[in-house]
């Protein structure tokens, strides 16, 4: 069966989210896993354009994007380059409301030669965490990790990250990674959710590695007053926490750009960056929205509003075509 480039992107997409095992997946989709495997290969390589079948015949000319729109796409590109297609795709439909497929921005970018290698990467599903959470304040991770100070040496942030929905619940720029410290971001955090103030049946567990601080007896006691139970991820495993671990790349990659000499200049480039990746950074594993949509109980609505926009610009596209064609 010949699928196209956008269906073979769904479903690599879906076998990276599920927690079954590959070949699972694959027997209920019908796709063998050495075709699964040479798609993947070719998106690393090539992205979504390798996707495409190496077959020659017309194209869909009836859902060809309008050169206006074309040009608005190029346009968007330039002005905010940071953009991978894919947050391109989504931030046009968002702003426009005017629906174009990832793919299309891919192909349109290489063509205006604006397009960066893919970096994309199959997940195993044993590399996951075992217990996925269904809902917010389920569960929160939280980790340290050093950032410097040009003449005052390392500081230490701390962040809660909840699991459901990638949302920085809280975070501090500590001198230290004591247990107080620990102790501080949790009660920012329980204040921030408003978890502080509420009974609730079940007060999210909290999953952290096995750092010093995080297996202190002082850290057990202060959570278990709180009734709020702590897991640790496996020894030299740092994927059982990688969303917090891929929190800190991100932020890396960009607060890391510049030189601090003060910390309060740290701090604000890293609340800067938390603004940014809560309210306005789509994820591609929360359907493309962002962590406060998934957070506040807007995704549904979100999704459906983007639903109907394809379904309008399809139409609309089918429409000018059957009108060009008379």
């Amino acid at each position: 069966m010949s699928y196209p480039a956008e269906d073979k992107h769904e479903i690599i997409r879906l076998v990276e989210d599920s927690h079954l095992p590959v070949s699972q997946v694959l027997a209920k989709i019908g796709v063998s896993r050495t075709t699964f495997y040479r798609w993947c290969d070719r998106y690393e390589r090539h992205g979504i354009d390798g996707l495409q079948d190496r077959r020659g015949g017309p194209g869909r000319v009836w859902n060809r994007i309008p050169d206006v729109t074309r040009d608005e796409i190029i346009e968007l590109a330039l002005d905010r380059p940071e953009l991978s297609p894919r947050e391109l795709a989504t931030t046009f439909i968002d702003e426009k409301g005017y629906f174009v497929s990832e793919s299309s921005v891919y192909r349109l970018l290489k063509a205006h030669d604006l397009i960066t290698s893919p970096a994309f990467t199959v997940i195993k599903a044993a590399d996951e965490f075992h217990e996925k959470t269904t809902a917010p304040n389920q569960m929160w991770q939280t980790d340290f990790t050093y950032l410097k100070v040009i003449n005052w040496g390392w500081f230490y942030l701390s962040t809660i990250i909840d699991d459901y929905s990638r949302y920085i619940v809280a975070w501090r720029l500590c001198t230290t990674m004591k247990v107080g410290d620990v102790t501080d971001t949790i009660t920012d955090a329980l204040a921030a959710s408003r978890l502080d103030g509420i009974q609730v049946k079940h007060r999210p567990r909290l999953l952290s590695d096995n750092g010093g601080s995080y297996i202190s007896e002082d850290l057990a006691e202060w959570l278990d007053e709180r009734g709020m139970t702590h897991v640790r991820g496996a020894p030299m495993h740092p994927q059982t926490q990688g969303k917090i671990e891929r929190w800190h790349q991100s932020m890396k990659n960009r607060v890391l750009l510049e030189n601090y000499f003060l910390p309060g200049h740290l701090e604000r480039a890293i609340g800067d960056f938390v603004e940014h990746y809560n309210h306005r950074r789509y994820h591609e594993s929360l359907k493309n929205l962002t962590p406060a949509d998934v957070y506040n109980g807007r995704g549904a609505a979100i999704l459906k509003r983007r639903a109907e926009i394809k379904r309008r610009t399809i139409q609309q596209r089918r429409l000018q075509h059957l009108s060009q064609a008379a």
